[in-house]
C-alpha cells in the first residue's frame, strides 16, 4: 500500500506539468481510489487472483495492456511482474524505463558491518528520475494536494462532527519491528487526550488490530476505533480532514502525505534515509529510535529483518516525546 501511495504525488504533479498526456496506472483494484481525484490517469484494475494470475496471466495482461495503444512505460516497481510486462512492450519497439530502488545503497545502509549511513534519494526523487528518462521531467518543489474531503452520513454517525483537531493513529505496521509498544502507545493515547482539544481517531484493519485498538480507545471519551467501521473510500475521506496524523513506518503515513496532511512518523528498525520518508514532510517530524544504545539500525529497509538485542528499540522513542512534536504540529 506505502509504495503505490507513493506514486500519488508523483503522478499528481506529472498530470499538472504535462496535460496533454494521459497515464494509464496499473495495479491491483483496491488501490484504485487513490486516483479518482487525478486528471487524466486511467486506472486498470489487475486480477492477479484469475485472469493475471502466474505466467499466462502476465500474457494476458500484456494483451490486455496492448490494446490501450500505450507509447511509454514506466515501471515504477521493478519486480518480477512488472519487469516482464516491461520487457514485452520493449519487445514491440516501445520506449520503457524503470526506478532504480538503488538496492547496493540501501544494503550499505542496512548492513552490519561497514555501514554507510546517510540519507538516500526518496522514492519521489526516484521516481522523477525514470519519468525524466520518458522525456517527462516532473518538479515537486510546488505540491498540490486535493481538498479536504465531504464526508458521508455514515462517516458523520462515526466519528461526528468537526468541532475539534483530529489526530489520526495509525498503530500498526506490516512487521513488528516497526510497532511502537503498545503500553507506550496506550500512555501516548492517554496523554493527548488529556492535554489536548481534540479527537483521537485510530486507524487499522482486520480482526486482531480491531480488538487491540478497542482497547487502545477503552476509557477515553474522546478517542474512536474507526477500523471496520467505515469502507477504505471513507476512510481516505475520514484522513483527508485530519490536522495531524501519527503512524509508523507504514502505508497510512505515505497515505496521509500524499492527501496533504501533517504526519509524525515513528521508526524502529527501519530509518527514513532509506528513502521511504512520507511525501513533503520534514525531517524532524520523523522519531527514530536511538542509534547512540543501538548503533546498528537501521537494521533493515522493510522491516521484515530482526536482530538479536534490537527487539526493543522502539522503547527509545518516549511517550512525552511524541506528545510534544504532536502539540507543537497541531498548533
Amino acid at each position: 500500500m506505502g509504495d503505490v501511495a507513493m506514486t500519488v504525488p508523483v503522478l499528481r504533479a506529472f498530470v499538472l506539468q504535462h496535460p496533454d498526456v494521459k497515464i494509464t496506472v496499473v495495479s491491483r483494484p483496491f488501490f484504485k481510489p487513490f486516483f479518482d481525484t487525478i486528471p487524466n490517469i486511467h486506472f486498470f484494475g489487475v486480477d492477479v487472483n484469475k485472469k493475471h494470475k502466474g505466467f499466462l496471466g502476465l500474457i494476458r495482461l500484456f494483451f490486455d495492456l496492448k490494446k490501450l495503444n500505450i507509447d511509454v512505460v514506466a515501471d515504477l516497481h521493478n519486480v518480477i511482474r512488472s519487469k516482464t510486462i516491461r520487457k514485452l512492450f520493449l519487445l514491440m519497439g516501445k520506449i520503457v524505463a524503470a526506478s532504480n530502488k538503488g538496492r547496493a545503497d540501501k544494503k550499505a545502509l542496512t548492513r552490519a558491518e561497514n555501514k554507510i549511513f546517510k540519507p538516500l534519494k526518496t522514492m519521489f526523487e526516484v521516481h522523477c528520475d525514470t519519468f525524466k528518462k520518458l522525456g517527462f521531467p516532473i518538479d515537486l518543489s510546488n505540491p498540490v494536494f486535493p481538498k479536504s474531503a465531504i464526508l458521508s452520513e455514515k462517516t458523520i454517525s462515526v466519528v461526528g462532527n468537526k468541532n475539534e483537531k483530529w489526530i489520526g493513529i495509525a498503530p500498526f505496521a506490516q512487521y513488528e519491528s516497526k510497532v511502537y509498544p503498545l503500553d507506550l502507545m496506550q500512555e501516548t493515547i492517554n496523554d493527548l487526550s488529556k492535554n489536548l482539544d481534540c479527537k483521537i481517531l485510530l486507524f487499522g484493519g482486520g480482526e486482531k488490530e480491531i480488538k487491540q485498538l478497542n482497547s487502545l480507545s477503552e476509557n477515553n471519551e474522546n478517542v474512536l476505533n474507526v477500523a471496520g467501521k467505515i469502507t477504505f473510500q471513507e476512510e481516505l475521506d475520514l484522513i483527508s480532514n485530519l490536522d495531524i496524523m501519527l503512524s509508523m513506518d507504514s502505508g497510512n503515513a505515505h497515505i496521509a502525505a500524499m492527501l496533504g496532511i501533517k504526519v509524525i512518523t515513528l521508526w524502529g528498525a527501519t530509518h527514513p534515509f532509506a528513502g521511504f520518508s512520507p511525501f513533503n514532510q520534514p525531517l524532524e517530524n520523523a522519531l527514530v529510535s536511538d542509534r547512540e544504545k543501538y548503533p546498528l539500525l537501521p537494521t533493515s529497509v522493510y522491516g521484515n529483518k530482526r536482530i538479536a538485542g534490537y527487539e526493543d528499540v522502539m522503547r527509545t522513542i518516549l511517550p512525552t516525546t511524541i506528545v510534544e512534536k504532536t502539540r507543537k504540529e497541531i498548533n
